[in-house]
């Protein structure tokens, strides 16, 4: 048995080099005899269904993608590869909605960012706007111009109620919940409106247009959950802190005034979506403030420090991420020269930011780890208690992720907050269902959903009941 499984790996392996150097027909062979052994191997397949993407087999792509998700609905790269695929296939508008259901997931992942972005882009270029929705060019899809930030939750609309009023504070509310999110909310809704696209199916039978009402009323439901982005309120935050400890030492005029109006341009820009334009303005304030002398402006290696963030969080957005590793690191070394505690924190968090994005958990755990005795705010502790949790149980490492899930608890009941709460009480109980302790994972999924019917939050509600009913399959009556 022992030597079957390493053969397996070892025909993946193998798959995995040819890939690396462009030989797809190689690879698939290597991976076809890997998946004779595993038929089931759900990352295999996938990377088998890669190939025939790049081979322009998109049909055979479809269906190894297809099979990825067989046993799990919600396997995101099988998702992300069924999009693909569709992509390929020239299937735009299931593209869309695929790349959409894989964001709900992990929204973390900037791949789906990506796909969505392009699918749109390809339906305006097959077909027009629907209805006369314009999509903005490259790295700015909001239609956003207000700069303010809201912490209200809205209503949870349903779409099938199209006579629900919106006003402008709710939709003003909406848009900075969702950041550049809402374009793709607003897109999907007018797409609902071209009954020539929703009336389409797809090879398994599923209507488009049910398909797509169901993330729109998602979107809807679900904006409280992108405080696990590394939410807008740390980044403002953090500039409120800023701005009181320089004014303390600097004059309320000259240096400073620019430098803190250029900080406010720069996150608006970046909350908007318009990441490019965050990235344009803080590097020409980079090259103003590096001119500066210490006598013209004594916080400069803080200030510096600070712009660098800034880059790197604009370059993450744009997928440019040893670039903005390079930035953080920057910020990091500042921080750690001037004994800026505050700003150690923030390039911890960021580094181990990126480092979860681009999948590699445990660097990402290391950083976050070593951030967490500088953290103060109960909020923050909440949402590194949170990620931590999440990257262990990635590694399959249940234990140290349930130890997470009781420190998230702790932290969310000292601050009461009943979105936290419901966060830890999931997370603790997918720790205690892969660890095989079934009973605990029952009632924790259920504290989870009282707290999810509390926010009145369907989709959570929703998801909480699949995972009770998978935990319920592994009791006895």
């Amino acid at each position: 048995m022992t030597d079957a499984k390493s053969t397996f790996f070892s025909y993946v392996a193998e798959g995995d080099q040819f890939y690396q150097k462009g030989e797809f027909s190689r690879a698939t062979e290597s991976y076809s005899t890997a998946l004779a052994q595993q038929p089931q191997e759900k990352n295999c397949l996938v990377a088998r269904s890669r190939c025939y993407v790049k081979m322009g087999d998109s049909a055979k792509a479809l269906q190894d993608a297809e099979a990825s998700l067989q046993e799990d609905k919600t396997f995101f790269r099988g998702l992300y590869q069924k999009a693909e695929a569709l992509y390929a296939m020239g299937e735009f508008e299931f593209a869309l909605v695929y790349y959409h259901r894989g964001y709900k997931l992990r929204p973390e992942l900037h791949e789906f960012r990506w796909g969505i972005q392009k699918a749109q882009e390809a339906i305006y270029n097959c077909v027009g706007s629907p209805s006369g929705v314009k999509l903005e060019k490259k790295g700015d899809l909001s239609f956003l111009n207000e700069q303010e930030q809201s912490k209200a939750i809205p209503p949870g609309k349903k779409v099938q109620q199209p006579h629900r009023q919106k006003t402008p504070s709710t939709e003003r509310t909406s848009r900075q919940l969702l950041g550049e999110l809402y374009s793709d909310k607003e897109y999907l809704e007018k797409l609902l409106k071209n009954q020539d696209v929703v009336k389409r199916k797809t090879r398994s039978g599923d209507h488009l247009q049910e398909l797509i009402m169901g993330y729109v009323s998602y979107l809807d439901t679900c904006t409280e959950f992108w405080q696990q982005q590394r939410p807008i309120y740390a980044r403002q935050r953090e500039r409120k802190l800023l701005q009181q400890h320089w004014s303390r030492s600097s004059p309320p005029s000259g240096p400073m005034d620019y430098i803190l109006s250029s900080f406010q341009d720069i996150d608006a820009a970046l909350s908007v979506g318009n990441a490019t334009g965050s990235l344009k303005k803080a590097r020409e304030v980079l090259k103003k403030v590096q001119g500066f002398s210490e006598g013209d402006l004594p916080q400069k290696s803080e200030v510096l420090g600070s712009i660098y963030s800034c880059i790197g969080n604009a370059l993450m957005d744009l997928g440019q991420m040893d670039e903005a590793l390079e930035n953080h690191q920057k910020d990091l070394e500042l921080a750690e020269q001037c004994l800026n505690i505050d700003g150690k924190s923030r390039a911890l968090v960021n580094i181990g930011r990126l480092y979860a994005c681009t999948g590699q958990f445990t660097q990402a755990i290391k950083f976050w780890e070593t951030s967490v005795p500088l953290t103060e705010g109960g909020l923050d502790k909440a949402w590194l208690f949170h990620e931590i949790g999440w990257c262990h149980l990635e590694l399959r490492q249940h234990a140290e992720a349930w130890d997470y899930s009781r420190r998230l608890l702790t932290a969310s009941q000292e601050i009461c907050d009943e979105l936290w709460q419901l966060n830890a009480y999931v997370l603790m109980g997918q720790a205690e269902l892969k660890m095989g302790s079934y009973k605990s994972s029952i009632f924790h999924f259920e504290e989870a959903l009282q707290r999810a019917r509390l926010l009145q939050n369907d989709a959570a509600e929703e998801a909480i009941q699949k995972a009770l009913q998978e935990a319920r399959q592994h009791v006895s009556p």
